[in-house]
């Protein structure tokens, strides 16, 4: 018995659709593995028809899923699958051989979990009949049309499912044979004779598809191989079809082809009687081969070698004429296009050429004629012109040729003792003499091309060491180095490390030919080319000589080049000094020709003389020959740089030299170079060597190799002359640290830090070295001075000392005792901070620098009162520091030293108060303060505020009485005497034990409102006389010293003083509008209202001095005042409005309200006009905020009657009011402005005028769907906000467009990308709110422009780039329960102008929901276009998170819902997510239920019969989609789909006939009613229904009686 669930998704598997085959089948394999065993048993016996449909369907996914879901059945049901194993087997094995690799892949692992290794072929072997049977029909039966029905299948897909099931039949057929025994194969013989009998079986080695044909060879392979005598049997077929298409070059066919090929040679012995060789097969591979295989020679040359072995004589002979057909052929493809761009097919080629020809002379090694002829042509006609063409080809040379050719060199030497000596000496003397000719051609040229040169050169070098692959270039090295002209520095023979024989150090790789041919040819070329260098001067043959002798340093060779020289040495030594130098070739050699090529003046490149140098050390075999070189080459000390560099650069050529390099001569000369390279940097760009100090320059690299790990782990140089060299540079180091000139040391110093570097990095255990501790410290102190050093040189002196410090602490540990280090580096800032002037007076200036930076902060927010001068507007502009002032370093120091080196446990005992001196404390405290005060402030000031906060300065000295009381004294002190930001510190310092009142740093006519104020604020208890007092003050101030007001005054004359006390006024009208308003007569309000009225005039009149904090504190209070007055008189608090003056409130409401926003709105727009750049310190940040805070009151009237000066843009179509079109043009523009209070100011304003919108389209829409005739007309939302999203759409595709869908995009707050995302998103925000508040009939032709537009196509694939993965409101606890989680779509966003926390994935939260809400049916479409992966995720997120909000909204609002219907009732229910609507008139009773899918709205709402009286049923099946299509298809809630769908109800009732195209009285897009009729038959039609009928019929015909429609 089957499941009831299993039924339901075997009956799914049976849809045509592909994506509910898939999600069945996915289904399918879940519950496999989530059922128990016996209910799985159920599904058995339906399983296998089910499969083999299935396992061969169309989509390769349903493929894939259908053996994933087997594989789950197979580990569910285990034995039980045997009873049916024979009807899935054929197909199983068919899909493991599945052209798709996921399925095939998925397939077989289904089959080893249903078999053991061990158990397969016995698997394979109980269903092998049913196997054959099913591939049988599949090869000679079935066709495209007999496996897919022609009426529902397209023809593609048909003949691709045909195409794969041919191929994987194939592939099938070798799968079987290869897994039976032999005794099933034999069993089965019949059955397979039967199937390779039929033609229809070979043309398969013809089909059209590659995949087909290589499937087919491939089982022709299998079946050569393992069935031979089946294949014999159809030989002459077998032969014809494989032989014949030896052309075949695509790639997918050319390997298995081949593998049949040499399959078909080697088990039919008579297969050349069915093919006419010479003229079917041979002819066909010569072209292949000229071609060079097309591209596939990697997969088609290393089967020539076996084909040619099994040519029979008949196919070959004549046997000279098919070897040279054959490799000329082959020797072509050479030069193809694929086998000269690419060296794998160059090398495949290469190395066939090269077997099939060592196994042609191998097998023609007989003496006679025919084969003495067929070995001198191999040779001559075909090996020599491939040498001849690889020397002027690069790509050849540095291929398999040249070692390919010495391995058969090898060989051939073996085989002259072998059973045919003779002949192989005859072909090495041919060849070689062959090749000493073409060499001679090569080197006895003056205009040789040098690429031929260093062809023969790589080829000799290959034959000497087959392991070297051509020659290898190295980077020369230029090295200038004045040559020193002292004499008799003679080498004490004690000194310097201990030297072995040379003897011992050469390590060169003997040939591997034995024979003498190469050393005479060798030493025939050097000879020759002497000639060319020596009466010639050719740089070409120079350096080929050096090639020769850097492979060959033989003294054969070195013989030659010195027999026919008589000359003498030129160096300038005496003949005692050169000992036995004459007695070597090599050395004489060096004397005679070496030396006069490196003196040459105009010589620049001597790399490859310094080669020949190391060529003549290996042919020096005794310690007397080694020590006379090194005396010529101390004579030669000018070029001897290049030679230390070789000697670095090469482990063989360091072992030859060893010795010498560790040696005196060479460390002191280097000692002497570092001290006349230290001694000229220290004059200098004075100086008049600075052009020597240039050519010096060069000579620092080399003392840089000296001093870094060679090839032992040990210093190129000895150790002692290692210190003596960083002794040099330490002490001219410090002296330039103590010159006052660093500009001109700047060089120097460089050089050094570069040379410090590499040697800390490179050198284990240089620290050991007592010189290099101090390098380092000079190093560091260089770092920490505060020197005018370039910030390129000081990253250098940085790297240097990480470099050594990293070092010191790897090797040796990082202890602190006495002599190393970072004992001595303490020391020094010890005593550093001991001597430097930090006194009080020097922090002061911190509350100066950068130029006030600190006061903007704390003045704004009210902390601190302040007058004085202030400074100029340029001095605001100032940005932030790029480096800390050096006090507030020494405050860092200073904390280390008092919370670092002082124990912990030591700093509560009272003891140490006086080892923690209260200076130290406030100063540290001070310069806390300052970061925290300072605005705009940089990185490193972030970081040096994060150390101090860390260290937690206040609350340790709040632990120590003692301390605390010391510290409370000195701030006080310093607070009276200097207030400003010592006040700041001492009240942040008291805040942390109780609270403190705002700081007054100086007296004035205005301290005593400011203290007053103050007193206010901490509640202190106060009569309302002392109010009525202060009032009256007030308005005598006002009669007597109305300056002091600052009514219709400039105020860029005015002092800070002068700004204070207004300030001072306002604060203390606010405090008595929010506390004590009864106490306010009459004339009282009117002194309060119309002096706020008056101060807005005055700072409305003087924008362009916003840059002023003093200006900006006065603004900022007047806009308080504003908002305080504006929420009294909205909401008085409760019995005050009954106390208030009678006419008060009508005052407000009439006169000031609108006096207030017609000053404040254009002071809005005028800001970003006046101050355009937002990241400038001077932008007035807080008086955007306040003025916006003050807006957000205004009331909708004043914004669509604006006295906003007239802005338009040219061909913008709007039927917008003026005032309206204005305030858009203006304050849309805004909403990408850099300053984030602004873009919400403004977002604020424009959102109350939003619904207005709408009704300004209503009249011209309804004119145009009048006289529409086209097929759904559409209207654009506001140019205004619509130009916005065009503008902001491109840029945040730049910027998240390397994010996923469905990944989170982080956006750094207040960036240039936060502001463009949220104005762009702010922009939509407000497009909802318009959409929302738009009718039916216009809200359709709006959504219709957006479509077009993909307007919200670009949105929503934004916004899912923008939302988290989990959008939780952060800071809930966690054991909160999932369900209670408050998130971004529960909670509303109230996007306040202060707080910024999630504001960007909140706001994108918002409009995901908004776009839901009140545009479901685009969101639906925009889901259902999507890929898999997009669809997923979108499906995913929107269920987990905001289907159950949505859900649950639109049920409340269908249950909280005021609407009503005649004749039509509603109701909800909420745990169901249903809506029951009720339509009845007269007889006829209607019941609908609305049920709302999980994923609402992605999901479509589904519409179900309930009861129904009176109505046939193909009406109630009409309505009953109508309903399902207006709830699908209308961008509204339940309420207004059920509304119109009454309405349709209701026009059918009236007698309204249905538009007979759509059967619909209303139009589901655009609720028009049926209107164009038709003068023959008078039926009515929509006119978007005809337009749609029009244009997809390509007719003008009536769609009922087919006449012409007028």
């Amino acid at each position: 018995m089957v499941d009831a669930d299993f039924r339901l998704v075997l009956r799914k598997l049976s849809k045509r659709d592909a994506v509910t085959k898939l999600k069945a089948v996915q289904e399918f394999g879940a519950m496999c593995q989530e059922r128990e065993s016996d209910v799985v048993k159920g599904v058995l016996p339906y399983w296998p028809r089910i499969y083999c449909k299935i396992s061969v369907d169309h989509d390769r996914r349903v493929r894939e899923a259908t053996q994933q879901a087997f594989e789950q059945l197979i580990l569910k049901v285990k034995r039980n699958l045997a009873p049916y194993l024979k009807g899935i087997m054929g197909h199983w094995l068919i899909a493991q051989c599945d052209t798709y690799s996921p399925a095939a892949s998925a397939a077989s692992v289904a089959f080893q979990a249903a078999f053991p290794l061990n158990k397969q072929p016995e698997a394979l072997s109980f269903c092998r009949d049913e196997v054959l049977t099913v591939l049988q029909d599949n090869l000679l039966k079935e066709t495209a049309d007999t496996l897919s029905d022609p009426q529902s299948v397209t023809e593609e897909e048909r003949e691709a499912k045909y195409v794969r099931l041919l191929t994987s039949s194939l592939l099938a057929l070798k799968r079987l044979l290869t897994a039976l025994p032999q005794t099933d194969r034999e069993a089965v013989g019949e059955r397979l004779a039967n199937v390779i009998s039929q033609k229809k079986f070979w043309k398969y080695s013809k089909h059209k598809t590659p995949q087909v044909r290589g499937a087919f060879f491939e089982a022709v392979a299998a079946l050569c191989e393992l069935t031979p005598h089946l294949i014999q049997a159809e030989a002459a077929q077998a032969c014809t079809t494989v032989l014949l298409s030896i052309d075949d070059s695509d790639p997918v066919v050319l390997p298995p082809l081949w593998e049949a090929v040499l399959h078909i040679l080697s088990s039919v012995e008579d297969c050349w009687k069915h093919v006419n060789a010479k003229k079917g097969v041979l002819p066909k591979l010569w072209v292949l081969l000229k071609e060079g295989g097309r591209g596939l020679a990697t997969s088609l040359h290393p089967n020539l070698l076996p084909f040619i072995s099994q040519l029979p004589g008949e196919v070959t002979d004549p046997k000279l004429d098919f070897c040279r057909t054959f490799f000329s052929s082959t020797i072509q493809g050479l030069s193809s296009e694929r086998a000269v761009a690419s060296p794998s097919e160059c090398a495949a080629i290469v190395f066939a050429i090269m077997e099939c020809l060592r196994f042609l002379l191998i097998q023609n090694a007989g003496e006679e004629l025919e084969h003495r002829s067929l070995q001198t042509a191999l040779i001559t006609e075909h090996l020599l012109p491939l040498i001849d063409t690889a020397l002027a080809s690069p790509a050849l040379q540095s291929g398999p040729l040249f070692p390919q050719i010495t391995e058969m060199l090898v060989s051939w030497e073996k085989r002259t003792t072998g059973s045919e000596p003779n002949t192989f000496q005859r072909l090495l003397v041919d060849f070689w003499d062959g090749l000493g000719r073409l060499c001679v051609r090569y080197v006895d040229h003056e205009e040789t091309e040098q690429v031929g040169l260093e062809g023969v050169a790589s080829l000799l070098q290959i034959m000497q060491n087959p392991s070297v692959q051509g020659k290898r270039k190295k980077k020369a090295l230029k090295i200038c180095i004045a040559e020193q002209e002292s004499k008799g520095q003679g080498e004490d023979p004690s000194s310097g490390t201990p030297e072995t024989e040379p003897s011992e150090r050469q390590g060169k790789q003997d040939s591997p030919l034995r024979s003498s041919h190469l050393l005479e040819l060798v030493c025939q070329l050097a000879e020759l080319n002497m000639v060319y260098v020596c009466e010639r001067d050719s740089e070409r043959h120079l350096r080929f000589l050096a090639l020769l002798l850097h492979a060959f340093p033989k003294p054969q060779v070195f013989q030659v080049l010195v027999k026919s020289e008589d000359g003498k040495p030129e160096l300038g030594l005496a003949e005692a000094e050169l000992g036995t130098l004459s007695e070597n070739p090599a050395v004489c050699f060096l004397l005679q020709r070496v030396v006069v090529w490196l003196r040459q003046d105009d010589r620049k490149d001597t790399d490859f003389l310094v080669n020949m140098v190391f060529s003549v050390l290996q042919c020096c075999s005794s310690k007397a020959e080694w020590k006379d070189v090194k005396t010529l080459m101390l004579a030669l000390f000018a070029w001897f740089s290049g030679f230390v560099f070789q000697a670095g650069a090469d482990a063989a050529c360091f072992e030859l030299c060893e010795g010498w390099l560790r040696g005196s001569v060479l460390g002191e000369r280097l000692v002497c170079l570092a001290g006349e390279l230290c001694a000229v940097g220290l004059k200098g760009s004075s100086s008049p060597s600075s052009s020597l100090m240039s050519q010096h320059n060069h000579s620092w690299p080399l003392i840089s190799l000296a001093l870094s790990q060679q090839h032992t782990n040990e210093p190129l140089i000895g150790k002692v002359y290692v210190e003596q060299i960083i002794e040099r540079l330490h002490a001219t180091l410090s002296e330039a640290k103590d010159i006052s000139d660093a500009g001109n040391m700047e060089p120097l110093v460089s050089f050094i830090s570069d040379v410090a570097s590499n040697f800390f990095s490179s050198v284990r255990g240089c620290l050991l070295l007592a010189a290099t501790e101090d390098l380092l410290l000079t190093i560091f102190q260089l770092c920490a001075q505060d020197q005018t050093l370039t910030h390129a040189l000081l990253q250098k002196l940085k790297l240097a000392y990480t470099a050594g410090v990293h070092s010191l602490v790897t090797q040796l540990g990082a202890g602190v005792t006495k002599g190393t280090f970072l004992h001595s580096a303490a020391i020094w800032i010890k005593n550093q901070l001991l001597t430097s002037p930090l006194n009080l007076k020097r922090c002061q200036t911190l509350q100066y620098f950068p130029h006030y930076s600190w006061v903007k902060q704390p003045l704004l927010c009210g902390r601190l009162q302040a007058n004085g001068e202030y400074p100029s507007m340029d001095v605001w502009k100032m940005k932030g520091l790029n480096r800390l002032p050096a006090h507030l370093c020494a405050s860092a120091v200073l904390g280390k030293i008092i919370f670092i080196a002082i124990p912990a446990e030591n700093q509560q005992e009272e003891t140490d108060t006086s080892e923690l001196p209260d200076l130290r404390h406030t100063e540290i405290l001070y310069a806390l303060q300052w970061c925290e005060e300072m605005e705009h402030c940089p990185a490193v000031v972030s970081e040096y505020r994060k150390m101090l906060q860390d260290w937690n300065i206040a609350e340790k000295t709040h632990g120590n009485s003692s301390a605390k009381a010391g510290v409370l004294e000195t701030l006080f002190t310093r607070s009276r005497e200097e207030g400003a930001l010592w006040s700041l510190t001492l009240a942040s310092f008291l805040q942390n034990s109780k609270p403190v009142a705002n700081v007054l740093c100086f007296a004035g006519v205005w301290a005593c409102l400011a203290v007053l104020h103050c007193c206010l604020q901490a509640e202190t208890p106060v009569e309302e006389e002392i109010l009525l007092a202060v009032i009256a003050t007030l308005l005598e101030w006002r009669n007597s010293k109305e300056e002091w007001f600052l009514f219709s005054r400039c105020v860029f004359v005015s002092s800070a003083a002068e700004l204070a006390l207004p300030v001072e006024m306002m604060r203390f009208l606010c405090w008595m509008v929010d506390h004590s308003p009864t106490v306010l007569g009459s004339t009282n309000w009117d002194f309060l209202l119309c002096s706020m009225l008056a101060w807005l005039e005055t700072a409305s009149e003087c924008s362009g001095a916003f840059w002023n904090p003093w200006v900006q504190q006065f603004v900022c209070a007047n806009c308080e005042l504003i908002v305080r007055l504006t929420e009294f008189f909205t909401a008085p608090p409760a019995g005050v409005a009954e106390q208030l003056p009678p006419e008060l409130s009508t005052e407000w409401q009439e006169f000031f309200v609108e006096g207030i926003h017609s000053l404040l709105l254009p002071l809005l727009v005028k800001i970003p006009v006046e101050f355009p750049e937002p990241d400038e310190p001077v932008f007035p940040l807080a008086v955007v905020v306040a003025v916006g805070e003050a807006l957000v009151y205004i009331p909708v009237q004043l914004l669509t009657n604006n006295k906003l000066p007239a802005r338009f843009v040219a061909d913008q179509k709007s039927s917008l009011p003026d005032a309206l079109q204005t305030l858009l043009n203006t304050l849309a523009p805004l909403l990408l402005f850099k300053a984030r209070p602004l873009q919400l100011a403004v977002y604020h304003l424009l959102r109350k005028v939003m619904p207005l919108l709408p009704e300004s389209d209503r009249e011209s829409a309804t004119a145009k769907s009048e006289d529409e005739d086209e097929e759904e007309p559409c209207l654009s939302p506001p140019a205004a906000i619509m130009s916005i999203l065009t503008a902001t759409e491109e840029l945040l595709e730049n910027i998240l467009g390397g994010v996923q869908v469905g990944e989170f995009a982080v956006v750094q707050p207040l960036s240039m990308e936060h502001c463009c995302i949220l104005g762009y998103l702010l922009a939509w925000k407000l497009l909802l709110t318009f959409f929302k508040a738009a009718p039916s009939q216009l809200r359709v032709q709006y959504s219709l422009y957006l479509k077009k537009t993909r307007a919200l196509h670009k949105l929503l694939l934004h916004l899912f780039r923008l939302m988290p993965e989990n959008p939780i409101l952060p800071g809930q606890s966690t054991d909160t329960a999932s369900k209670d989680h408050k998130s971004y779509f529960t909670e509303s966003l109230p996007l306040s102008l202060h707080h910024l926390q999630c504001e960007v994935p909140h706001l994108a939260c918002s409009v995901y929901y908004g776009a839901l809400k009140d545009l479901p049916a685009m969101v639906r479409l925009w889901w259902n276009s999507q890929e898999k992966r997009v669809f997923s995720a979108v499906d995913k997120f929107t269920s987990k998170f905001v289907s159950s909000v949505l859900s649950l909204q639109e049920i409340s609002s269908v249950q909280s819902s005021t609407q009503t219907f005649e004749s039509m009732t509603v109701k909800a229910r909420s745990t169901t997510r249903e809506v029951i609507a009720t339509y009845s008139v007269d007889d006829i009773f209607i019941e609908l239920v609305i049920q709302l899918p999980q994923n609402y709205p992605l999901g479509s709402i589904t519409v179900e019969s309930g009861r129904r009286v009176g109505v046939a049923v193909q009406q109630w099946r009409n309505w009953m989609l109508q309903l399902s299509t207006y709830l699908t298809h209308q961008n509204g809630s339940i309420m207004e789909g059920l509304s119109l769908w009454k309405n349709n109800v209701d026009k059918r009732f009236e007698g309204v006939e249905d538009c007979m195209i759509c059967f619909s009285v209303i139009h589901g897009s655009n609720y028009s009613l049926p209107k164009k009729a038709c003068r023959t038959c008078k039926k009515k039609f929509h006119s978007a229904c005809l337009y749609k009928w029009f244009t997809s019929s390509n007719k003008s015909t009536c769609p009922l009686c087919r006449e012409t429609f007028f």
